[in-house]
């Protein structure tokens, strides 16, 4: 028995410590923790009867960089006088750092509490033990130190050579020295398909949106190397389209790992490195699904997506063809749209950047509408001359596409029917009798029938849906070409669309106010390099964006000499023309548009000998038919007006006193009228007198 044991250190529990730093070495050094288990022997021997074990720390390194419970609980126990020894396998089990480890040993000095392990005692109080254990430690820590170092510089000698695997990305798998494509083709052409889709629709966002509405799923990783379909999200897409490994290049340390401290706790950050900070790039490492080209536009596009102060941003829903495009020419800030009215359907840009932040006057703001018409009249003009062009090939290129819902869905039919045939063999295979497995086996078998019938229903359904929408032929596609202006202000084009043809060809425009001759002052800045400045009348304050149409003030102008307002109400309705804001005619608001625009009202007492006299009126006033009238009016004989197809005439009193009107009434009146030549072949009907 060494001689550093005293009465008081057996009078007192032992504490033996259990540790093991990860939890790949409890499940698989299980030598070396039953060495440690052992050490319970050898207190035993040394002469303790009460021993605890405290191993809640098995899988915790001792680095201090995790909080380690049951080392604080022993800690505890020693700081109350109850332990006469600690015990473990090697002191290094205790800890890798000196924080900790210089506690333990100036708490056990403070205490007599001696340290056991599997070669000599040591009291803390002897200063020959003191300077030995301070050793250990420091030697222990650096031990550490040491194999960290070694293994992360292999580590990174193995990434430069391009060899370190760490887990193959979805659609690949690990190769002897590189990654290789997954053989499965399921998974190859729905990789592909998620590139394809970012580049025709411009944001990973709008791809995420066309996935979940064509119901198709994505292949997914575990963390055994198996591949799962399931339900796609935004970060699944977003991993995906961001990975230059799908582009045939190797890359490792794109990111590195930060400490923070707050509230006095580290918290560990994820920070993303530059590309000429990375540890390794090896382009056309291995087999891409895109080229680096096209990977480098779909990356420079997720870029401009997001929504910085200096950048575009994605085209969004909403009227706002210009957003993220206006930049101030006083302070170099990006316009924001504002929308106001009753319907948020008012349209403004304004530069107020600089007053949220920095307390700066507001530099300047308009109205949108007016400005927008203006880049998209530049647009259409710029764009039209190649629109057949662009059309044909666009109408080539679908004709010779495949459709990808539909073959997505045929894959996922055939990976479906493969799992069904799968578990019929398994079914049919087991004994009959064991119906604890047989009905297993048939549940399963089951539910891969039901998937298959759901994956069928998705393909009718489709179909379905393809036989409505019918292509447009090449003369039909060349013609809407043609009439760009028609199709661009259909209410059925996206917005979306629109704003990416805009951002297309425009890269931005520099924007001003003339305040003295009231105007906006554009220059829009071409991609090509050439730029253009555009000068447009400044909307007057009050002025509505939603003024009555032209056509309808007219009519309105021209019917109220001979119709009150009810009367006007109902011929604007009937001919459904709607009110600046989109809504019906009534006699209020017909009431107020002549106020607003000093219209003279109707007065029926003043209608008898007045100017102004209808269809009707005028025909008995020249002595003819209406018919007849209407028709010298159709010939050009007579002055009328029509405002409405569906309304009625207006004539003056004194259009019908010219020498025209006086001819044509008598030519009416000398028209003779003879009676039908007598045919002896007609037969005719005797009718009785009685």
């Amino acid at each position: 028995m060494s001689e550093k044991l005293k009465a008081q250190h057996f009078s007192r529990k032992a504490i033996l410590y259990i540790r093991q730093s990860s939890a790949y070495q409890v499940s698989h050094n299980q030598e070396s923790q039953k060495l440690q288990y052992a050490m319970r022997e050898r207190l035993m021997q040394l002469g303790w009867r009460e021993i605890e074990v405290i191993d809640e720390d098995l899988g915790r390194s001792a680095a201090g960089l995790v909080t380690r419970s049951g080392f604080e609980r022993m800690v505890a126990e020693v700081c109350l006088g109850k332990v006469g020894a600690v015990a473990a396998r090697e002191v290094s089990r205790f800890a890798r750092n000196s924080r900790e480890w210089q506690q333990l040993v100036e708490v056990c000095r403070v205490v007599d509490t001696v340290l056991i392990d599997q070669e000599m005692v040591y009291a803390p109080r002897q200063g020959n033990d003191r300077l030995l254990l301070g050793l250990k430690g420091s030697l222990n820590e650096y031990e550490l130190d040491l194999l960290r170092q070694r293994s992360v510089e292999a580590r990174r000698e193995k990434a430069r050579r391009g060899e370190l695997l760490i887990a193959s990305p979805v659609g690949y798998r690990k190769g002897e020295r590189r990654l290789e494509k997954d053989p499965d083709r399921r998974v190859q052409e729905a990789v592909r398909l998620v590139f394809q889709k970012l580049g025709e629709l411009g944001s990973v966002r709008q791809t995420l949106l066309w996935f979940l509405e064509h119901g198709l799923e994505l292949p997914v990783i575990n963390a055994r190397e198996e591949v799962h379909w399931k339900r796609p999200s935004y970060g699944m897409l977003y991993s995906m389209l961001t990975n230059p490994a799908y582009a045939g290049a190797y890359a490792y340390g794109k990111t590195e790992q930060l400490t923070q401290y707050d509230g006095g706790e580290a918290r560990q950050r994820v920070r993303r490195k530059p590309r000429e900070q990375w540890l390794s790039f090896i382009p056309g490492a291995h087999d891409g699904y895109v080229v680096w080209e096209e990977f480098e536009r779909l990356q420079a596009t997720i870029s401009e997506n997001r929504m910085r102060r200096e950048q575009i941003g994605a085209a969004q829903r909403g009227p706002a063809l210009l957003a993220g495009l206006l930049r101030c020419r006083r302070c170099g800030h990006k316009l924001v749209v504002h929308y106001t009215g009753r319907c948020h359907d008012v349209l403004r840009y304004h530069c107020r950047r600089g007053w949220l932040d920095n307390g700066e006057p507001r530099c300047i703001g308009f109205a949108g509408l007016v400005v927008d018409q203006a880049i998209t009249r530049e647009v259409l003009r710029i764009v039209e001359p190649v629109a057949i062009e662009a059309a044909v090939i666009a109408h080539e290129e679908q004709a010779r596409r495949v459709d990808e819902v539909l073959s997505a869905l045929q894959r996922d039919l055939e990976a479906a029917q493969y799992s069904a045939r799968r578990a019929q063999k398994q079914y049919d295979a087991a004994d009959p009798e064991n119906r604890l497995v047989t009905d297993e086996l048939e549940r399963r078998w089951n539910q891969s029938l039901q998937r298959v019938h759901e994956i069928e229903s998705q393909i009718r359904q489709h179909r379905d849906r393809q036989g409505l929408a019918t292509l447009p032929t090449r003369e039909e596609f060349a013609d809407l070409a043609a009439d760009l202006e028609s199709l661009w202000h259909d209410p059925g084009t996206d917005e979306r669309l629109k704003k990416r043809v805009i951002r297309t060809l425009i890269r931005e425009v520099v924007v001003d106010v003339d305040a003295q001759a009231s105007e906006v002052v554009l220059v829009i800045h071409w991609r090509g390099g050439v730029h253009t400045e555009l000068r447009l009348p400044r909307r007057r304050r009050g002025q509505s964006s939603t003024q009555t149409p032209t056509e309808v003030l007219e009519a309105v102008r021209v019917l109220a000499h001979i119709c009150p307002d009810r009367l006007i109400a109902g011929v604007l309705n009937r001919n459904r023309l709607l009110t600046g804001r989109g809504n019906r005619w009534t006699q209020e608001r017909i009431t107020a548009l002549r106020s607003y625009h000093h219209i003279p009202c109707y007065r029926a007492d003043q209608r008898d000998g007045g100017p102004w006299m209808n269809l009707t009126e005028a025909a008995e006033h020249m002595g003819v038919s209406a018919r007849t009238l209407r028709l010298a009016v159709a010939r050009g004989e007579i002055e009328a007006q029509h405002p409405l197809a569906d309304g009625p005439w207006v004539f003056n009193r004194d259009t019908l006193r010219t020498a025209a009107a006086a001819a044509l009434v008598e030519r009416v009146r000398s028209r003779t009228r003879q009676s039908a030549v007598p045919n002896t072949e007609q037969i005719t009907f005797d009718f009785s007198s009685t």
